[in-house]
């Protein structure tokens, strides 16, 4: 099914605040209350959020429920950061 829409990241603000950059609705919470809050919160115009690992837990299966925005658990920087390469 295609979806257009918005892209937003929920969780804590420490690890979502850079996706701003990227005009990534950002959506802090730091609790697992707010962050049950800012889900049931979003509007139909958002089609993918990226959450990070607490979020997730706070979440549950309910972010991955049929009709619920694709559902990303962001691991966090480190996990994108490459290997050091050997000087030459």
């Amino acid at each position: 099914m295609a979806r257009d829409g918005t892209v937003a990241a929920l969780g804590e603000a420490t690890l979502v605040s850079g996706f701003a950059l990227a005009a990534v609705r950002v959506v802090e919470a730091e609790d697992d209350e707010a962050v049950r809050t800012a889900w049931q919160e979003f509007p139909a115009e958002v089609a993918v959020v990226i959450i990070t690992p607490a979020a997730a837990q706070a979440l549950g299966a309910a972010a991955f429920e049929p009709g619920a925005p694709l559902t990303v658990v962001f691991k966090g920087a480190g996990a994108c950061v490459p290997r050091e390469v050997p000087p030459p």
